[in-house]
């Protein structure tokens, strides 16, 4: 206040030119000159890929549809591929793939738990999941739609343990059998 007055409090309008340029920095962003430069894989990488999925997700199917055994969630498939078909790469390392399924399912059961299935609470579990896994250096990408998955077919807290957590131990322990057969694959690169 000023001699009883209040101060007036001017807030700049950004210009058109600083608006325009603002969105011209964004746009450049989204332009590359750069292509793709990862190498074609030699044909033993997409043998061991193949005989790996087939393998890790044939046990999961099995005891799904055969023995009843309810260990088949979709974001497992996803999972496969990771595991099984880059398995250096750090999101395919059993850390990140049990840890990221682990806590996604538990954050999708509980947000379900806490306030229904609806589609904002579809997305708040994905969310929270996802920045849990980045949080605690556990991201498995297919893990965020374990959340969602939780949630949107109205999952009680077993599913924790079957099918997620049985089933990306199955995936990781085929991975472990599988990927060290071939000569120049290593899996895992590190436990924990």
């Amino acid at each position: 206040m000023i001699g009883g007055k209040p101060k007036e409090v001017s807030i700049e309008k950004p210009s058109i030119k600083a608006i325009v340029l603002s969105c011209q920095t964004y746009l450049k962003k989204c332009k590359t000159t750069h292509r793709c430069d990862v190498a074609s894989p030699p044909l033993s990488e997409c043998f061991w890929a193949l005989v790996g999925s087939v393998a890790g997700m044939g046990v999961i199917t099995y005891l799904s549809l055969i023995r009843d055994v309810p260990v088949l969630v979709a974001s497992l498939g996803a999972s496969a591929c990771l595991i099984y078909g880059v398995p250096a790469a750090p999101f395919a390392q059993p850390r990140n793939a049990v840890a990221g399924h682990l806590l996604a399912a538990v954050i999708g059961v509980f947000i379900y738990q806490l306030a229904g299935a609806h589609w904002y609470t579809a997305a708040l579990s994905v969310g929270l999941a996802v920045a849990t896994m980045v949080g605690t250096r556990t991201v498995h990408p297919p893990a965020g739609a374990t959340a969602l998955i939780a949630v949107i077919t109205k999952q009680d807290w077993l599913f924790i343990v079957l099918p997620v957590g049985v089933g990306i131990c199955i995936l990781v322990l085929v991975g472990i059998l599988v990927n060290n057969l071939a000569g120049k694959r290593q899996y895992p690169k590190y436990w924990w």
